[in-house]
């Protein structure tokens, strides 16, 4: 049934747009399954105007029909002007009786991409990246409760990325044999270019000024900052020990005083990937050379310039079976770190020139530096 589906639905590349008017959207799936692709996670349905790049993100719980439909009524409700056109990918989601009739019966044009070219939605793609996964990241989120949570900070998003954050827009492209020349608009957020556009309704506009009057940008940050905070716990704890949890209040005083050293090591968000840390302690394996420490220190001791080659002949023919000449490389190692603790001790001691041997007044320098660069030397490995 959906390749019956896909095939009443007619294909859209990037090239049959030819500057719509605003209400024609591209609709993307960005899943949030973490490593792992199994089971039940959330999704964010992402959906991007052609003409103004206005952007709404729609958290789905689970990858059904109806949560579909229910999420294109929704972003179609904050969208700032009417919805006249859906474009979508191949995805089953979309492409099943179902959701394609639904958008029909409201009036809405239905397209599609071509299969395995995702440059046909190149629009609504560049805000998978530069929106989604900018904030909230890679990790795996399931339930209610963390649909809930992503539907909060898409709450706060929208306003903040639609109304304050600037974005470019091709003017033209020209091609020259192999060499392709883009020309870009001056960067304004998306608020400006549907204030600008002359397809959009006068009612519309007056309701996004007053809108864009009463937005605080550094509290919609804050906002952001504070959602991020919740999710990060929830990608810590990796579906281990679930507990509800409140949502985080907005502490404005708190968010303007970290500002202050923010810049210096760098916008660290609490979505980003965290460092893989180990539960259980790492076994200690017992080493081939502990059995023989005491008796290889005896043998360094008594005689400071032997090898570490004639050390492994001694374990050799003492213990045959666990010593080989393969193992030189673990003695040569042991050897010169024990000989590295020694040589540190003697220094930290002060008194090793004294220890040093000598024969004759006269040939007490000449002995005492010899013996001396070679004791450290050898000590040394």
């Amino acid at each position: 049934m959906s390749s019956a589906v896909r095939r009443s639905v007619p294909v859209r590349t990037f090239g049959d747009w030819n500057d719509p008017l605003p209400g024609y959207v591209e609709v993307d799936f960005v899943a949030h399954s973490g490593t792992s692709s199994s089971g039940s996670f959330a999704q964010t349905m992402v959906l991007t105007d052609i003409a103004t790049g206005w952007t709404e993100c729609v958290p789905v719980r689970t990858r059904e029909s109806g949560l579909v439909i229910a999420a294109i009524k929704q972003a179609r409700s904050q969208f700032p002007f009417p919805l006249l056109g859906v474009d979508f990918d191949n995805d089953s989601a979309f492409m099943n009786e179902l959701v394609v009739c639904w958008c029909r019966s409201q009036g809405l044009e239905v397209t599609r991409s071509r299969a395995y070219r995702k440059n046909d939605q190149a629009w609504v793609e560049q805000k998978n990246g530069a929106i989604v996964r900018r904030l909230v990241g890679y990790g795996r989120f399931v339930g209610s409760e963390a649909t809930s949570a992503l539907a909060r900070l898409y709450e706060v998003v929208r306003l903040h990325g639609n109304l304050f954050q600037p974005s470019f827009k091709l003017q033209e492209k020209t091609r020259i044999g192999a060499c392709v020349i883009k020309r870009y608009h001056p960067p304004v957020p998306p608020v400006a270019r549907v204030l600008a556009h002359s397809g959009v309704a006068e009612p519309d506009k007056e309701r996004l000024q007053a809108m864009l009057e009463r937005a605080d940008p550094v509290m919609l940050f804050a906002g952001i900052r504070a959602v991020q905070e919740e999710l990060g716990r929830r990608v810590d704890r990796r579906g281990l020990n679930a507990r509800s949890e409140e949502p985080v209040a907005v502490d404005l005083h708190r968010f303007t005083v970290s500002l202050k050293t923010a810049w210096q090591a760098g916008e660290k968000r609490p979505t980003h990937r965290r460092p893989y840390r180990r539960t259980k302690p790492y076994p200690k394996r017992q080493s081939m050379l502990e059995p023989f420490e005491l008796q290889i220190r005896a043998w360094l001791e008594a005689d400071p310039a032997v090898s570490a080659a004639s050390v492994l002949e001694r374990l050799m023919s003492a213990d045959p079976s666990g010593f080989t000449k393969k193992s030189l490389r673990t003695v040569q190692m042991a050897v010169k770190a024990w000989r590295f603790e020694t040589a540190g001790q003697i220094i930290l001691d002060g008194d090793w020139m004294k220890r040093a041997p000598l024969s004759s007044p006269a040939a007490a320098g000449e002995d005492n530096g010899h013996l001396s660069a070679q004791n450290f030397g050898n000590f040394r490995g």
